[in-house]
């Protein structure tokens, strides 16, 4: 797909033009002025979108930005919405009928903007309740019906309650929980390289590292891809959803055009006007903190994005961006065994930490990896007697 950015112009940089006109990221156009070229004010409307929609600020429309244009230029009854398997449909509109089928009291799972089967069940579910026909489409008689009842949820956002409720249930025993840990890139795609060290490797090692202590705490970890292989962002959401996940970790190294960028963030689901995972977000901030205080590395801070990982998968998921192979500081770091082995740590006490729920915890940075397996042997005692 054709990458624009400013100096460009032709027909492509037209219809963006008209686009971010529409969302009202640009002025109106002069009259009998041709206006195809993308300048300084197109790139920052475009910086502006990609801000509100949770994307990269680069000022560059690419594929993620080009989706995310689409996307946002439907609303709800503009179109027909119902189940495709092969390209499910997207867009703003199914946002907004996910929304409110969760503010009538059913279930399509998080408002992610997918058109998925949990949202033709809700859907169903929804007709048959009204007496409509059920037959998963989104049409006239339906749309009628949803405008037309008052909301049955209250008191907070549907989706986060039920979100805060299943982690609740889980209950704060390490066993039995599964955990998909997703290396980034892999096979030909080596992600960030410097000289001979690859982001690739250093993450399939480091996650490695990590399913190995889950396991030990009785998790069922499980690694999204072979060292061989590289899938598309939707086949790892796919992985994780079959495998009916709990949460899903998703392993990055950063690179940087100045050699001085370095840092650690951390990235959960949100789209910038209010869908968003409370749990993920929890999560992301919990390891954040346990790795600035174990590494102390540079602080870039928990963000929401809008990336497929964390979009399409239907559990709270978290991307965890470890330093710059950029930066000669963080690539030390990150060659270091015993680094990586600080990190899977810190990864691990963050998950257990959301568990706990912030009760009989410890200060941060101060539990360590024996303490989860001695806390889930005593709980696994306790419960046998």
């Amino acid at each position: 797909m054709q990458l624009l950015r400013r100096g460009d112009s032709g027909r492509a940089v037209g219809e963006v033009r008209t686009t971010l006109r529409r969302f009202g990221l640009l002025p109106a156009p002069h009259p009998n002025v041709v206006e195809d070229h993308f300048d300084a004010g197109v790139e920052q409307a475009v910086r502006a979108f990609q801000q509100r929609r949770g994307l990269i600020t680069d000022g560059i429309v690419g594929a993620a930005t080009y989706r995310a244009m689409h996307e946002a230029s439907f609303t709800l009854g503009d179109r027909m919405l119902a189940l495709m398997i092969s390209a499910p449909m997207t867009g703003d509109d199914v946002t907004m009928l996910q929304e409110r089928l969760l503010e009538l009291g059913f279930d399509p799972g998080r408002p992610g903007g997918v058109f998925d089967e949990r949202t033709e069940a809700a859907l169903r579910a929804f007709q048959r309740e009204y007496g409509l026909v059920p037959d998963g489409l989104c049409g006239p008689a339906t749309l009628r019906s949803l405008k037309q009842l008052g909301r049955k949820v209250t008191g907070g956002r549907p989706h986060l309650l039920r979100e805060q409720e299943l982690l609740r249930e889980a209950g704060p025993r390490m066993r039995g929980k599964r955990i998909v840990v997703d290396p980034g890139h892999g096979g030909m795609d080596r992600g960030v390289a410097s000289g001979d060290v690859t982001e690739a490797a250093l993450m399939w090692d480091l996650g490695r590292r990590l399913v190995g202590r889950m396991t030990a705490t009785g998790m069922e970890a499980m690694l999204s891809r072979r060292e061989d292989t590289c899938p598309a962002e939707a086949e790892r959401a796919e992985f994780a959803n079959n495998a009916g996940a709990d949460l899903v970790l998703s392993l990055h190294t950063d690179a940087g055009r100045s050699m001085h960028a370095q840092g650690l963030a951390t990235f959960h689901f949100g789209n910038g006007s209010g869908a968003t995972s409370t749990v993920g977000e929890a999560l992301a901030g919990l390891i954040q903190r346990e790795l600035l205080t174990r590494t102390a590395m540079l602080d870039c801070w928990s963000q929401a994005r809008t990336w497929e990982l964390l979009r399409l998968t239907r559990m709270p998921a978290v991307r965890i961006e470890i330093g710059y192979l950029t930066n000669m500081g963080d690539r030390r770091m990150l060659l270091s065994p015993e680094f990586r082995d600080v990190v899977a740590e810190g990864i691990l006490v963050g998950v257990k930490r959301l568990y706990l729920l912030g009760q009989n915890d410890q200060p941060t940075g101060t539990f360590t990896f024996s303490d989860v397996l001695a806390r889930e042997l005593e709980r696994g005692g306790a419960q046998a007697i």
